[in-house]
């Protein structure tokens, strides 16, 4: 083994889906010790037909006319992921309310991401054992060919492992306290502390994969393939880009998801800061066929598998928790069924003003969806999924209130393994999909069903008034942290006793910045003088440091910054 651990410009492999942005000469503690350790088939191992058309075959092979080949680049991916203390710490973040919110069986962003990852290998799976009957049939070895199978191939192939290393990743730029600590530290960069590009945990996570992590060697971040960096591109956009178009430009309905509407500010939701764009752009092009603006197949698995855990692990920890209600949860729906027509009818305005009378807030989710995906949105269909979310929700699982027992525990994973079962079944493979989906999502009548799980969750969860104080607290401590190290860098005096690791990342998001503007200026969101690109280089190696404490890490500092106790 060498001393020199890497340099720019790795050699291209055949597949430039494995090609890495460094020349490793060190070996990776990850990778098998020999070269013939063969084709794992249980990373394309078929299960029911989960997309159309027809049921997925055996898996033949992962490439076209050729001999099962072995993963092990995407294999030590997942496993550079799963070693690192970004994902280690997700074990301490919020998911939805922090561990002491209701007890002790709520889901963290770790326990999270690894049922994502299960949810999207099982998907993955099903669509690689598509493609793997349209290969067979390339090669002579099977008789009819498969015609979602032959898609997934011209879009680039779905591998199971790196759709595994996606939903292990998804989660790793949470910050503190979860999405409240992600709008409060986009809010205090934007107003506070000059950055105008602000902080988003998907463009965090892009950033920890190929900047801030280390293997302990001589090159930024983890060093994965190009598969695996583009896996975890939901929104593959800088905010920068989508600056300065308004709605007269282009309609809300005819923008991709996550964009937006404010054209001040750019997008709301992106998946690379202007630092990393260059990244974004080179992990990208090893998708041709994949459009400007479009997430790779194995990234919209893994968006999809998110969705699907969201919508039901987090409903089953809070009916374990006794959160869940049946009373409030079947009011809302039954009393939407029963009045649809008079709510259809009603004015937006006298709805918003009477939005806790039972039944007007469903409305207004409906407003929503077809508001922004008339695509998909039907109104029929909308009532369906209201039907059975209600049947199967209200008068099933909450009809018996959680006690803790044999029967108790029964009801709550037999609900979750029925709708996990159901919702990965009812996927769609499009090869020009509308702009505000993907290559792979659900088909209509699932699509309304997550949608209406996820309103029960938002409404009845996350908008309890008991949280609110609580909430109040986690900012202040997030706002504080923020604040606090910026203070502590603008202090010539003491600057240089701040922690070693912000003032390495501080030089180094500053040179960043400054050739940032001489490279690409277009990138540069703000003022770009020379005052203004310090203040932004200091900017983001804060939020890049408090952004990487767990929650009690968080607590912990706040309150020796502030209160000088150690």
């Amino acid at each position: 083994m060498t001393t020199g651990t890497g340099e720019r410009g790795a050699a291209a492999p055949d597949d430039p889906r494995e090609a890495r942005r460094y020349t490793e000469f060190e070996t990776s503690q990850h990778r098998s010790a020999g070269a013939g350790d063969g084709w794992d088939v249980t990373d394309v191992a078929t299960g029911p037909a989960a997309v159309t058309p027809g049921p997925a075959p055996a898996a033949a092979g992962p490439e076209p006319h050729a001999a099962p080949r072995e993963p092990q680049e995407f294999r030590i991916d997942l496993e550079r992921i799963r070693f690192s203390p970004y994902f280690a710490r997700l074990s301490a973040v919020t998911q939805v309310v922090p561990q002491s919110g209701v007890g002790p069986v709520m889901h963290n962003r770790l326990t999270h991401s690894l049922k994502v990852s299960a949810v999207a290998r099982v998907i993955a799976a099903n669509l690689a054992g598509h493609r793997a009957q349209h290969e067979a049939f390339r090669r002579g070895e099977a008789e009819r060919d498969d015609a979602t199978g032959a898609l997934i191939a011209r879009l680039g192939g779905c591998d199971t492992i790196v759709a595994q290393a996606a939903a292990h990743a998804h989660d790793l730029g949470h910050p503190p306290f979860g999405h409240l600590g992600e709008r409060v530290l986009d809010r205090v960069a934007r107003e506070r502390l000059g950055l105008a590009e602000g902080f988003e945990g998907n463009a965090q996570t892009f950033r920890i994969l190929t900047s801030l992590d280390t293997l302990g060697r001589d090159f930024p971040g983890l060093n994965v393939t190009a598969a695996v960096r583009a896996s975890v591109l939901k929104y593959p956009w800088t905010r920068v880009e989508w600056v300065g178009l308004d709605l007269d430009e282009r309609s809300a309905a005819d923008r991709p998801r996550g964009v937006g509407t404010d054209a001040a500010a750019g997008a709301e939701k992106f998946s690379s800061y202007g630092l990393d764009a260059a990244e974004m752009e080179a992990s990208l092009a090893a998708f041709p066929a994949i459009a400007r603006g479009v997430q790779t197949i194995e990234c919209a698995v893994m968006d999809l598998a998110d969705d699907i855990a969201y919508a039901i692990h987090d409903l089953d920890d809070f009916t374990r928790a006794g959160v869940l209600q049946q009373a409030v949860v079947s009011g809302e729906l039954r009393c939407w069924l029963s009045d649809a027509a008079a709510f259809e009818e009603a004015e937006q305005g006298e709805l918003e003003a009477d939005w806790r009378r039972p039944g007007v807030s469903l409305e207004l989710l409906w407003r929503r969806l077809i508001t922004k995906d008339a695509w998909i949105a039907d109104r029929d269909a909308f009532r369906e999924a209201v039907i059975r979310v209600s049947a199967e929700l209200g008068d099933g699982l909450l009809s018996t209130p959680y006690d803790g027992g044999i029967d108790s525990e029964r009801a709550v994973s037999g609900f979750t393994r029925r709708w996990i079962e159901h919702l990965r079944t009812s996927i769609v493979v499009e090869e020009h999909p509308h702009v505000r989906s993907g290559h792979v999502h659900l088909n209509r009548r699932a699509w309304h069903e997550v949608a209406v799980l996820k309103f029960v969750h938002a409404r009845f969860v996350l908008e309890r008034p008991e949280l609110a104080q609580s909430q109040r607290g986690m900012a202040r401590v997030v706002e504080g942290l923020a604040l606090g190290f910026d203070a502590w860098l603008a202090d010539d005096s003491d600057s240089g006793r701040a922690p070693r690791r912000l003032l390495e990342w501080v030089e180094e998001a500053t040179e960043a910045t400054f050739a940032l503007r001489e490279e690409r200026p277009e990138l540069l969101a703000g003022d770009a003088s020379d005052a203004a690109l310090r203040r932004q280089g200091r900017a983001r190696a804060v939020l890049d440091y408090v952004s990487s404490f767990t929650d009690q890490q968080a607590i912990t500092t706040y309150e020796s910054l502030t209160s000088g106790r150690a």
